[in-house]
């Protein structure tokens, strides 16, 4: 009989929460030497030298001046790395956090604000205003209540004198439109903005070089083969994993996959609800972290989200939970029947 996601309820004392916030599994291993930038697209190859000169020359809080690009010469104590999906942002914000020496944290925009949910925002200072550097994976920018929380806990820090590292996504349909990500984030965190560098990455997604295309569906059979040759992998139906999902703290999706080696999923049909489907989000996020393959039967995974869903305020959450959704559906179909 296989385990499943649903008889797993995990339990993280918030003490425990900032422990947790090193690079996923994916990312423990990177490293600057480790980034391959494509030759296409020389901006990759500036990124390396931008982030490289940030860990070895620290700067000073400056009061004036605005988002600029950044220089090796005169860097300033938070980085924001621009670009598309699978352009290596996160490989380069966690070889970051591997070059710099101190105390560190490495987290997702949503990971933080679970942390200043879960210990509250004076308590979320107060656990990171003694690092050296606070990594932010995909800062979010489509909830307006999040953006104000996380821009409040990130002046703090930087008045403590910490560093600041962060990504996000361009959609791939405003590649064109130049700095499209960099100054919706500029604008939103306002008085933050002067204590930021952009780096520009420019390419293609390489785990898939293009729009994610929609994994096709396995059958039943082939699922639950996957799921009986892969010892300790879980197997369930979607709808019980996504009510599960509404009885589990998002902070602890983390802990609620690890150590799984597959999940298998029957029965996947296209979402309706948006607080569904954003939860959803997250566990993809997790499961991309750990390089959990996930096999599916039903509809395709790459329909799950509606096209409302696609053209709407959270579009670039699911974008990028596509794209990472194929690459862990690809993951389970190299295994062997």
């Amino acid at each position: 009989m296989p385990s499943s996601l649903c008889d797993r309820l995990p339990d993280v004392a918030a003490q425990d929460l900032v422990a947790g916030f090193v690079p996923p599994p994916h990312f423990s291993h990177v490293s600057f030497e480790s980034y391959r930038p494509d030759p296409y697209y020389p901006g990759q190859a500036a990124a390396v030298a931008g982030v490289r000169a940030f860990v070895a020359a620290p700067a000073q809080v400056k009061k004036r001046g605005w988002l600029r690009k950044a220089t090796p010469a005169e860097m300033r104590p938070g980085v924001y790395l621009d670009g598309g999906f699978g352009v290596g942002k996160t490989h380069l914000l966690a070889s970051i956090w591997h070059a710099t020496d101190g105390a560190k944290s490495f987290g997702t925009f949503v990971e933080y604000t679970h942390l200043v949910g879960a210990l509250g925002f004076a308590g979320a200072v107060e656990a990171l205003s003694h690092l050296a550097l606070v990594c932010i994976d995909e800062f979010e920018l489509d909830d307006p209540g999040d953006t104000v929380l996380m821009s409040s806990l990130l002046m703090a820090l930087t008045e403590r004198g910490v560093r600041l590292a962060a990504t996000s996504n361009t959609l791939p349909d405003a590649l064109g439109e130049g700095r499209f990500a960099a100054d919706d984030f500029l604008r939103e965190i306002q008085g933050l903005s002067a204590h930021f560098d952009v780096l520009r990455i420019d390419g293609v997604d390489y785990r898939h070089r293009g729009v994610p295309k929609a994994p096709p569906a396995l059958s039943e059979s082939e699922v639950s083969a996957l799921v009986a040759a892969t010892p300790g992998a879980t197997l369930d139906d979607f709808d019980a994993v996504c009510e599960h999902l509404a009885r589990v703290h998002p902070s602890k999706y983390a802990r609620l996959v690890q150590g799984v080696p597959l999940v298998g999923l029957t029965g996947v049909h296209q979402l309706s609800s948006q607080d569904v489907a954003l939860r959803l989000v997250v566990l993809v996020d997790r499961l991309y972290d750990n390089d959990v393959p996930v096999a599916a039967s039903g509809e395709s995974l790459g329909a799950i989200f509606t096209p409302e869903m696609l053209k709407g305020g959270y579009r670039k959450k699911y974008f990028r939970s596509l794209s990472r959704l194929a690459a862990l559906a690809d993951l389970a179909r190299d295994r062997e029947f």
